[in-house]
């Protein structure tokens, strides 16, 4: 049996790709995916580090609520990416901690 993709099984047809940056580096993006869903389809798990003990962190409750999954977008810091709509050209970085000690606060 052949393994299906949720594209395949739902047998959605979405738009064309775009391309965002994930800490520099090209990375695909289908229309409609939140930044969290980017960076899963890209095999990344991860993306930010708790401000005291460092430890990872990335999607936990998919919904806003937690905020485990915060993000910089377009040198925003804590944007929740289960909930943030990936656009094409976005610059989206991992963070660390509350995210503002690049921004100088």
């Amino acid at each position: 049996m052949t393994k299906r993709t949720p594209l395949q099984l739902a047998q959605a047809q979405p738009g064309p790709g775009h391309v965002v940056t994930v800490d520099g580096r090209e990375t695909a993006a289908l229309p409609g995916q939140t930044v969290a869903a980017v960076l899963w389809s890209a095999g990344i798990t991860s993306w930010r580090s708790t401000r005291g003990s460092g430890a990872p962190r990335g999607v936990f409750c998919g919904i806003g609520v937690c905020y485990d999954c915060l993000v910089t977008v377009n040198d925003r810091p804590n944007q929740r990416a289960c909930l943030v709509p990936a656009q094409p050209g976005d610059a989206i970085s991992t963070q660390e901690g509350t995210g503002h000690d690049e921004l100088g606060g």
